[in-house]
């Protein structure tokens, strides 16, 4: 999980710093010396680090801040406001033309970053937000790339423009250039040709597309676990064919987090967005305050709503609002919950996205006594099991559901009938405490905003 390392490290030393009643600047000093450790092996950038923790030193040692009345919180507030800083402030919005006008997005990178699958994740993101897009073809060195973006655009329903693997990539620009305006697409997204490393040949073949299609926007797709390797290809990019904005592939792996902390004070570039899985709607927005709020722990509910308001519809999330009010949750109800979650993402992201309430753990592992990800994932794959061996009208009916019922049931599924009486229990409590949520969380307010009992 991405940052899981750095954030249980950062936050152990800030535990300790909370737990100190007054700070001396011993332990000011102290504290620091352990976060650039715990930042250096996340593999950000030994010069960012120096520069970062000099920073929050600086600052932290005022009199204002040892004096204060909770010196340890202000201590974490200075943190992760140069933390913010560190990785560009405010969100980066990726620069599009407005109306009919054509944008030509470049997308580079080396191979193996993902570039392909985020030019397409980018065009879905696109086309959602009612632009016309048109993906391009160019790396005719890899056929499975071409067939790979078609496969891709086809899922999306967006189109694909390739001319094959037997034509320059210019060529194939000039032609896509005029397809698209001949048939009113108003996003032209040029997937180019990656390599294993930075090499002459491809720098000047990317240089030629580049002038060709005189690209509005040129990205690179960069890698997050390779880290500090990232970083000096995004300056090598630039240096070479100028960068525009960078893409984050791979957030959601497991990645030390120092090519998101450390390339935009190296290469002065704006990250615009992230991977965030392998469905080609896995793909968010940058921001660096809620990301810096991950790594601290503090969660990342934003992005969490934001999430859910994509996955559940508001005129269904009134009307089962109105059936938790009315005590009519069932079976059906918790079944798309499971459901809404596993279209979120899985337990995995929405547990980054949870604070820990400074019980340790990244992105709220030990909240409540939440399971790992991987139990989590097979209690919600044995939950599944037995609401599909009940027949509809238990599902609509939870409380017919007697110890012959729940034999059956527990058979069915394959499971015991133990395993049956603790989900029979558990929905109980979940029905009853969402009945009382839904008072909160309905009326004048009128939305139900996060999936079920989050």
């Amino acid at each position: 999980m991405a940052f899981e390392s750095l954030s249980e490290k950062l936050q152990n030393i800030f535990k300790n710093l909370r737990g100190k009643g007054r700070l001396s600047e011993a332990d000011v000093k102290e504290a620091m010396r352990e976060v650039k450790m715990a930042l250096l092996a996340a593999d950000v950038n030994f010069k960012v680090v120096k520069k970062f923790v000099s920073a929050v030193q600086e600052r932290a040692v005022g009199q204002e801040v040892m004096n204060g009345l909770n010196p340890g919180q202000m201590v974490i507030k200075i943190v992760n406001e140069e933390m913010i800083a560190l990785m560009g402030g405010e969100a980066a919005e990726l620069p599009i033309k407005p109306g009919r006008d054509r944008t030509v997005l470049l997308m580079a990178g080396l191979q193996g970053a993902g570039k392909t699958t985020m030019a397409a994740k980018l065009g879905g993101r696109l086309e959602k937000e009612g632009k016309h897009v048109l993906l391009v073809a160019c790396d005719i060195y890899r056929p499975a790339a071409i067939k790979q973006l078609e496969i891709n655009g086809e899922k999306l329903g967006i189109d694909v423009f390739s001319m094959g693997d037997k034509n320059d990539p210019c060529d194939i620009v000039k032609a896509a250039l005029s397809y698209a305006d001949q048939n009113g697409k108003n996003v032209v997204i040029i997937d180019t040709a990656g390599r294993l490393h930075v090499d002459g040949e491809m720098m000047a073949e990317l240089k030629r597309i580049k002038e060709v299609s005189a690209a509005d926007v040129t990205l690179l797709t960069v890698d997050a676990m390779t880290g500090q390797d990232a970083v000096n290809a995004a300056s090598v990019f630039d240096s070479e064919i100028g960068i525009d904005g960078v893409i984050l592939t791979k957030l959601d792996g497991d990645t030390r987090g120092g090519a998101a902390l450390s390339i935009r004070s190296v290469t002065g570039k704006p990250i615009y967005f992230s991977g965030t899985g392998e469905k080609l709607t896995d793909i968010e927005p940058f921001y660096p305050e809620r990301m810096a709020s991950r790594i601290l722990g503090m969660g990342d509910v934003l992005s969490l709503i934001e999430k859910a308001g994509e996955q559940i519809e508001e005129d269904e999330a009134r009307e089962i609002a109105s059936r938790m009010q009315k005590g009519k949750f069932d079976y059906n109800d918790y079944l798309k919950q499971l459901e809404s979650m596993r279209s979120m993402g899985g337990i995995g992201q929405i547990m980054q996205m949870l604070p820990s309430l400074g019980l340790g753990g990244a992105g709220g592992r030990r909240n409540m006594n939440m399971p790992d990800e991987d139990e989590a994932e097979k209690q919600f794959a044995r939950v599944e099991a037995m609401i599909h061996s009940m027949t509809p009208y238990e599902r609509t009916h939870p409380d017919v559901i007697d110890i012959r019922r729940k034999t059956r049931i527990a058979k069915g599924a394959g499971l015991r009938i133990d395993d049956v009486n603790r989900m029979v229990k558990q929905f109980g409590e979940s029905r009853k405490m969402m009945k009382q949520m839904s008072g909160m969380m309905s009326g004048k307010r009128g939305r139900f905003r996060l999936p079920f009992g989050m």
